[in-house]
């Protein structure tokens, strides 16, 4: 494991419960919209997979109402808020950017706010095996970094984190050369308890063909 994925593990082990009460302060937090776009495409038992699932609320758990439901998570302190909070999912520890599953699995993979914690370096790498693993007519959801940045923040929510992102053109490119079309493409600004910030939100489909 890479000092960076060791960082980012040992940043959620460390702030499990404080990342839980903090997301939760956060009022305009469009994930529940994004989510619905997917869950409306959705039949219900689809097969979906949450990438970096975290403590499984508020998205596993409404994903989990009426689908078929995996998360995967590098931090055994989020997976173990995740599998009290959402007993109805199956969990996984794993690095998304490591994970394997057979071409075909899903018919959905979501990842909320988890694919920037990836060397943005390797993340067209993790586009391309997203859209192998979705069905022909599956979906990708995914909030992405809005700029681009890498490096390790020191003090996030008491821990250090490291963060990487593309600006929105590259994660456009990215996506498109995996082989995903996007019917959403929309950078959102929400308001976190340090400050605004902006997410670049994709909702890609691998064709039927």
């Amino acid at each position: 494991m890479s000092d960076v994925r060791r960082i980012v593990e040992s940043g959620y082990d460390s702030s499990a419960e404080r990342y839980l009460e903090w997301s939760a302060r956060i009022e305009d937090d469009p994930r529940l919209r994004f989510l619905a776009e997917l869950t409306g495409r959705l039949a219900d038992g689809a097969e979906v997979l949450d990438l970096g699932c975290g403590a499984g609320v508020p998205c596993t758990a409404l994903l989990a109402e009426r689908h078929d439901v995996l998360g995967v998570d590098v931090s055994a302190a989020q997976l173990d808020l995740a599998r009290r909070n959402v007993p109805g999912a199956r969990f996984e520890k794993a690095d998304m950017a490591a994970v394997s599953f057979p071409d075909g699995s899903f018919d959905a993979v979501t990842a909320f706010y988890s694919v920037l914690h990836v060397p943005r370096e390797e993340q067209g790498a993790l586009f391309a095996r997203i859209a192998r693993w979705l069905r022909p007519g599956g979906w990708f959801l995914a909030a992405l970094g809005c700029s681009e940045s890498d490096g390790v923040e020191d003090d996030w929510l008491g821990t250090p984190m490291f963060f990487s992102s593309h600006a929105p053109d590259i994660n456009r490119r990215l996506l498109a050369e995996a082989g995903l079309t996007l019917v959403v493409d929309e950078p959102v600004t929400m308001h976190e308890p340090e400050g605004a910030a902006t997410f670049h939100w994709v909702l890609g489909r691998r064709p039927r063909g």
